[in-house]
């Protein structure tokens, strides 16, 4: 069965906010969302929803009643996605990505790791998290800062995805990880991937629905928290993902858009955390925390 994109063409400003429209109707479903730029020149710019052929029909008509009262005059346009092997193509642009210390690379290009480097080989797959993504970059540089320079013993990747930055973590300190995500297939990939690099041990990948997962509790509190989701879901868990925390413990937050960065700040501040520091990359930012 194909997959096929539905879309809609508008600018920069707006595209951002139908993003927000689109998280909160689909996000929790599994539907995959995305903005991208088009014209620079012209500030065109698309926000999509990725689905199958099958799915068109109903959900064209939810993403045409999202848009009817805020953006009246913009219309649905529909792309037919080809069916051709995405993890071969992406891997034949993909180069090594360097975050501070840390280098990302596929396993086309482990010739490519410098002396000093802390190397993890992470293939395009089924799960997000290449290192190619401003949000994954900043982490690696922000996980880099809090482990040279605080006392961290446990640390949780919330949404770990590849497990690329579990695997940072711990090839970077001697610390104790759970990874945890709410898709079995990413818990999958991240389990083979830390396989691949080598890791034998402190690391632990679960499966975790919510916060209400016994894994939490058994590896818990931590030192240091890692986030890197979307805006919107990052500030509804703010209490629940504080709660989690140790005393003196910190948090690196990402998937956030620069526009959005002051709500997610918001959101963490009333929770009782503080902002240490905020890395831009690319329209995202990460952004780092600890308890007041």
């Amino acid at each position: 069965m194909s997959e096929i994109r539905l879309y809609t063409s508008t600018t920069e400003k707006d595209a951002g906010a139908i993003l927000d429209l689109l998280t909160d109707a689909f996000e929790e479903e599994g539907y995959a969302i995305a903005t991208m730029e088009v014209d620079e020149k012209n500030d065109v710019w698309e926000a999509s929803v990725y689905l199958m052929t099958s799915e068109a029909e109903a959900i064209g008509e939810r993403f045409a009643a999202l848009l009817a009262a805020p953006f009246p005059g913009l219309s649905i346009e529909r792309e037919v996605l080809p069916d051709v092997d995405w993890i071969a193509l992406s891997l034949e642009g993909l180069k090594p990505v360097r975050a501070g210390r840390f280098v990302v690379h596929g396993s086309h290009d482990r010739g490519a790791v410098r002396a000093g480097e802390i190397a993890i080989e992470i293939d395009a797959g089924q799960a997000f998290g290449t290192g190619h993504h401003g949000t994954t970059a900043g982490c690696l540089e922000m996980i880099a800062g809090v482990l040279r320079s605080r006392k961290i013993r446990r640390v949780l990747d919330l949404g770990t995805g590849s497990g690329v930055l579990a695997i940072a973590a711990r090839k970077f300190a001697p610390v104790r990880v759970l990874a945890t995500d709410i898709d079995p297939v990413a818990t999958k990939v991240a389990r083979e991937n830390v396989r691949l690099n080598g890791i034998t041990s402190d690391i632990t990948l679960e499966t975790a629905p919510g916060f209400h997962s016994t894994a939490f509790r058994r590896h818990g509190p931590f030192d240091l928290i890692i986030a890197n989701i979307l805006a919107r879901p990052l500030m509804r868990m703010a209490p629940r993902l504080a709660a989690e925390l140790a005393p003196g413990g910190h948090v690196i937050l990402s998937g956030i858009l620069a526009e959005q960065r002051w709500k997610v700040l918001a959101a963490y501040n009333g929770a009782g955390l503080r902002h240490v520091r905020t890395i831009w990359r690319d329209g995202w930012v990460t952004i780092h925390l600890d308890r007041n």
